[in-house]
């Protein structure tokens, strides 16, 4: 069920990895070895990505070189959001991809990359033909964020939430799909891209849209999806029987499954964004799911071609 592992989610952000307690990532790097290698073991056709980062940054990507993390991985991933987020203009999307490629030579994903309807609908429907115009055939994978709107009456997965300002609610109306379930303007030229464009969407725990999204994803052509396996979900009540049926529900796609979120317990803080006290324990948890949804006997060898186009 499962054709890549990628090993947390935007670790340079602090909205995902806390900075103050692992302020030169350090601990994050020993982490990111550890599970790699806990996921090899398990499968090692398996493909192995560092978690995509946000922003992009060579310096982050060079210390993870350093540091040894990417001699474990098969591919490394970037997110970019540049009419919400980051401080870049969407043309400039040739430029970050060869930063990336200038320090390593290992696949380059965009494991997310959006554009929000909070000021208009039309700029998604923009901003997603620019992007199919600026990435598709020019990276190895690319996959867009995200099928769904976040409910309102949900939160985003972030620490800083309304401190944020506006950016805290751009999270709410990055679908495709209104809240309601009814379509965007950008879902039919969505479309017009797969399967060469993937998409993201994240299910949260027994997460009612599950089934619909299915329904969509085969509709639109859809067949590379990223999602993720939240490590503090596994302490939730019958936590296996909502992962088997979220994976059991995805086996038609190329999933890329993300492992992140420390349990609040295991944090050496008590939130997500925390490095684990123990770091092997992510690891293990990383493996027991390799385990479960892609045994060695039962996943099919995609080795990504590294002859890909190049920006």
């Amino acid at each position: 069920m499962i054709e890549a592992a990628m090993i947390w989610n935007e670790p340079n952000n602090k909205s995902h990895w806390d900075p103050e307690i692992d302020p030169d990532w350090s601990q994050f790097a020993r982490m990111a070895i550890l599970a790699a290698d806990a996921i090899a073991i398990q499968n090692p056709a398996l493909i192995k990505v560092l978690g995509g980062i946000s922003p992009i940054d060579t310096g982050f990507m060079n210390r993870m070189k350093a540091y040894g993390v990417l001699d474990h991985v098969d591919a490394v991933a970037v997110h970019g959001f540049p009419l919400d987020w980051n401080l870049w203009q969407i043309h400039q999307w040739p430029e970050k991809i060869a930063e990336i490629r200038s320090v390593t030579d290992l696949p380059i994903w965009v494991s997310e990359v959006g554009v929000s309807t909070f000021g208009a609908e039309e700029v998604q429907l923009w901003g997603l033909r620019r992007t199919a115009e600026l990435l598709k055939g020019k990276v190895e994978r690319c996959q867009w964020y995200s099928l769904y709107d976040l409910p309102s009456a949900w939160e985003a997965t972030t620490r800083h939430r309304e401190a944020e300002g506006s950016s805290y609610y751009r999270h709410f109306y990055m679908g495709l799909l209104r809240e309601d379930g009814t379509a965007k303007p950008a879902l039919a030229e969505f479309a017009r891209h797969t399967p060469e464009l993937g998409l993201v969407q994240w299910f949260h725990f027994e997460d009612h849209r599950l089934d619909d999204a299915v329904a969509w994803m085969k509709r639109l052509g859809v067949t590379s999806l990223r999602t993720g396996l939240s490590w503090a979900d596994r302490f939730r009540p019958n936590a296996l029987d909502w992962f088997d049926r979220q994976m059991q529900a995805l086996e038609d796609f190329d999933v890329t499954v993300t492992f992140c979120f420390t349990p609040e317990h295991r944090g050496v803080a008590s939130h997500h964004t925390s490095p684990p006290l123990v770091p092997e324990e992510f690891a293990e948890f990383c493996a027991e799911m390799i385990s479960r949804y892609a045994p060695r006997s039962g996943v099919r060898d995609r080795r990504l071609n590294v002859s890909a186009s190049t920006v």
